[in-house]
Formats: structure tokens, sequence, C-alpha cells
């Protein structure tokens, strides 16, 4: 068994705990940090009382996605949480927008992101601060012993996350990974699994700066209920006239071998779309995502990937 093949097999029974060094917390503060942050993304965040959280995106006035991001609301600040790699174009775009505001933003390296994945997850983190932990709702947080606690579930089930300071995160994943037996310390790429499983797009590897936010069926990240925000008008056009064309795909890759990402995808000889995400799942085979042609969305439809002179059959899950 491959050293990725049983971190995974960790994350359904019992429970995986990941440090997630490629993620970045960054704090807003200032009077104007609600209202502006409400007007700058996809979320409510208007309505984000302290003690939640919620996933977000920051897309252009074409509803191009820029970022995602998830966010947890405090007495007297915003936290992001976001991928290292996507910040500086995140922050870039918040700037662009930042006129008389009093808005500011501090990136918090400070801080160590731990994810804690699997059934066994409430007994691992309630390690820390039991009935706290037990009581969590989904999209809420808490504070203990200068962590944040939050049940955040990043991949579609039902997981937590700890935002701990940096130099008690090692002690910290220790104690996690002696309260209940089994739990296995984790790589992200053990996660990148669970991820395609639950059929979830990563910005920036199954999407472009031309991918709209429905194409990618990041619904989850969007409130259609708020007030104006840069982009809500293609999205609520798009919504109301179901007008997305493409969208996000997950496929069942027959055979032996994994087609590499970027590799074309053909229904009855004609191209549409590229496979962006491809691994080797244990209980599903090989599977894959990719945006598609509406052609090809209903499950089961039969589909040919093509690298070069290689074919793979493949199916819509």
């Amino acid at each position: 068994m491959t050293t990725l093949q049983k971190q995974y097999d960790a994350v359904p029974q019992p429970a995986g705990v990941a440090r997630l060094d490629d993620r970045l917390v960054v704090r807003v503060t200032g009077d104007d940090r609600v209202s502006f942050m409400h007007g700058m993304c996809s979320q409510d965040i208007q309505n984000l009382h302290p003690g939640m959280a919620a996933p977000a995106l920051l897309l252009t006035e074409h509803a191009h996605i820029v970022a995602d991001f998830f966010v947890y609301a405090t007495e007297d600040e915003l936290l992001i949480e976001i991928e290292r790699s996507l910040w500086p174009q995140a922050r870039a775009h918040l700037e662009k927008f930042l006129v008389a505001d009093d808005v500011e933003f501090e990136e918090l390296d400070s801080l160590a992101i731990i994810d804690v994945e699997g059934p066994a997850a409430v007994k691992v983190v309630a390690a820390i601060d039991a009935e706290p932990v037990k009581a969590l709702k989904e999209w809420r947080h808490f504070s203990a012993d200068s962590s944040l606690i939050a049940s955040i579930p990043r991949f579609g089930v039902p997981a937590y996350t700890i935002l701990a300071k940096a130099p008690t995160a090692s002690n910290l994943i220790v104690t996690l990974l002696h309260s209940s037996a089994g739990t296995e310390m984790i790589e992200p790429s053990a996660l990148e699994l669970l991820r395609l499983e639950n059929s979830l797009a990563r910005v920036g590897v199954d999407t472009t700066d031309k991918t709209l936010a429905l194409e990618a069926c990041l619904e989850r990240a969007i409130s259609f209920n708020k007030g104006c925000y840069i982009g809500q008008e293609t999205v609520e056009r798009a919504t109301a006239r179901g007008g997305i064309k493409k969208r996000l795909c997950s496929l069942m890759i027959d055979g032996n071998d994994v087609p590499p990402s970027g590799s074309s995808v053909f229904l009855d000889g004609k191209e549409v779309g590229r496979l962006t995400s491809v691994l080797r799942s244990a209980r599903f085979g090989i599977i894959g995502l990719g945006i598609l042609h509406h052609s090809a969305w209903e499950s089961g439809t039969a589909l040919m990937i093509r690298d070069g002179e290689h074919g793979f059959r493949a199916v819509v899950r």
C-alpha cells in the first residue's frame, strides 16, 4: 500500500489530520470592512455574524473567478482563509476598488491552518475542548486556547478547521493524532482525492481567468439573495435565463493508465472540453474533472479522452 493510499484511507475511516501550509489567513480590519467585502464578494457578508463562517468568491465584473476563500467573522475583524498562490491576485483585485474605505489587509503567517477530516473528526477535535466542539454546527466557529475552531466542510463532507498559532501547531497536531486510534497525519495530496470524489473545482486548476462561477459549480459560495456585488449582474442573468453552456463534470475513466490533465475530451468525435484534474481512487478507480459543453452533461454519457495518440474511455459520473 502506498503512503498516499494509507493517508487517504484514514480520511473515510477514522480520521486524517493535515496541516495546510499552502493556505494563508488574512486579517481584514477597519470600520468599512463588512460593507466593503460585502460589495466585493459573492457571499452575504453583512449577515455573517460573529461566530459564523462561509465560502465566498471574488469575481470580475463579468463574473469570471478571481479567487475563492473561506471567511470567518469575529467581533472586530474578518479572517480570510485563501490559497497562498491566489492571494496576490486577490489582493490586487480588492485594492483596485479601495478608494476612501477604511479597510486594511494583514497577512497572518503567524497562524497555521489544520484540517481534520473523517467520521471520527469530531472525536479528534473534541480533545481540545469537548463540549463546544460537539455542539458546533456547520459553518460556525469558536475560540479555544488561543485557537479558532470551525466546522468547515471544505470538501463537501463534515470536517473541522483549526486556526492555531504557528509555534503551538506541532504540539496541537500531536494531541490530535493521539486522541483517537487510527488517526493519521496526511498530506494535502491525499485531500485532492477527497476533492475529486466530491466533484469540487479548485480555482486555478479546474478554472481559468475566463471561467464563470456557475460553470465551476461553486454555487455554495454564492448568495442569491444579497444586494449588489461585483459580478452579480452576470450571475443573476445566467441563473434566470439558464444561459450556462458549459460546466464542471465528474468523469469515471476506464483503463489502467491515468491520462494527463489537459487532455482533450470528445463526444462522438467532437471536442467538448478538457480534463483539468485526474487521480486514481481506491473506491472509484480513475476519476477526473473537466468543464464540458452542455451536450456532455447527462450522467452516463460515454466520452473519449485523448492525449496525442492515446485514448481513454470515460463516462460522466
